[in-house]
């Protein structure tokens, strides 16, 4: 794991020791604004910050103006990290280009999931009378918008599956709101296709996901009412965190499913490490909606160019900050990569090879890349 990554998650446990026995608020809701300058600087030195290591161009350096960034990562995986990772190298990018300096390095934070740490970052960062926020998956941006209610204080996500549906955005060409970003929506039927090419005589599909995240209803809705069409049974299995993950996993080898289906579900992809294993020992192809998913384990994994998404959102960003567009009239992008990555050691585990897979997928995806299992990809 990144150094920096490696930072955030140890200052995101001492900021668990610090909340010992509150409750989790969920997925919405704002903190108290009338906090403390005391509890503000326990924020600030606790709750997931950056490290030094990041590097953005000073003040001096650009010779232009300095906007404050807030970046807020939902929780350490291979896909957010490196949505991550591709918003400060673009950030950095287009501050030379344009001659200002994107301070990110500051306010760049980690909720690791938690909903309580999640508000106190959004309290933080309205505290740092930040420029603009850029949250990183949908339960961090649903967190974001609901405490920048009153404030104004333009938002730009990332790798928001439905923005329409989880209320962040009034229309995808005319978000409002004071908001707009970018989209990892799935295209669910490509991947359905892409499983029946290559197994026609799939008989049963296992759908893994959890039900907290909002991002994975419709493309499970999606699954279903395709494998109804077609006649096929499936089994549904959920959990709302790696060990529940893991039991559901258990318990779908237990029923015999054939191949497995996981949308774009940071749960499920925070436990693919843990659960992998067992899936392709007994023999089960694994697809799911990001390509980090067969970075860590699955057999495959279809959707967009995460980098490519990172770098779409700081473009956004530089528009709204140096060009003073209106974040609620900009479209949120969307992007039809059609990308499938296949884990090639899974492959071989389940005797399946590359010359099949290519063919089988080549009517469904633009193209085929391969990846090895690893914990992240490489920079």
């Amino acid at each position: 794991m990144k150094k920096n990554v490696l930072k955030k998650v140890f200052a995101s446990m001492l900021t668990g020791a610090l909340i010992l026995g509150l409750s989790a608020c969920g997925t919405s809701g704002s903190q108290d604004k009338g906090e403390s300058s005391d509890s503000k600087a326990s924020v600030s030195e606790n709750v997931g910050e950056a490290s030094s290591d990041l590097k953005a161009p000073s003040e001096e350096e650009s010779g232009g103006d300095t906007f404050k960034v807030g970046i807020v990562q939902y929780v350490d995986d291979a896909s957010l990290n490196q949505i991550e990772t591709n918003i400060e190298k673009e950030l950095d990018a287009k501050a030379l280009e344009l001659g200002v300096t994107f301070d990110y390095a500051d306010y760049t934070y980690n909720g690791q999931a938690d909903g309580t740490v999640l508000n106190q970052i959004a309290s933080e960062l309205i505290a740092d009378d930040v420029d603009i926020i850029v949250p990183i998956a949908t339960p961090t941006a649903q967190i974001m918008q609901s405490a920048t209610e009153d404030e104004d204080i333009p938002i730009v996500y990332s790798a928001v599956s439905d923005p329409v549906g989880s209320g962040l955005a009034e229309s995808m060409e005319t978000p409002g709101m004071n908001m707009t970003g970018t989209s990892d929506a799935l295209n669910t039927r490509s991947v359905m296709d892409m499983m029946f090419s290559l197994n026609p005589d799939i008989g049963k599909v296992g759908l893994l996901y959890s039900k907290s995240e909002s991002s994975s209803e419709q493309p499970i809705a999606d699954a279903k009412a395709y494998l109804d069409e077609k006649g096929i049974d499936y089994v549904e299995k959920t959990g709302t965190n790696t060990d529940e993950v893991s039991t559901a996993a258990d318990a779908l080898i237990a029923e015999g499913v054939d191949v497995i289906f996981t949308p774009t579900d940071n749960t499920v992809m925070t436990a693919e490490l843990s659960i992998y294993e067992k899936i392709a020992d007994a023999g089960i192809a694994h697809y799911c909606g990001a390509d980090s998913f067969a970075l860590n384990g699955a057999f495959c994994g279809y959707g967009v160019d995460y980098a490519n998404l990172g770098a779409a959102t700081a473009d956004m960003v530089a528009d709204i900050l140096v060009n003073e567009k209106d974040a609620g009239s900009m479209p949120v992008q969307t992007f039809d990569n059609g990308i499938a990555t296949v884990n090639t050691e899974i492959a071989d585990m389940l005797k399946i090879s590359m010359d099949d897979v290519n063919l089988a997928f080549s009517d469904y995806c633009t193209s085929v890349v391969e990846t090895v299992t690893a914990e992240e990809f490489e920079d």
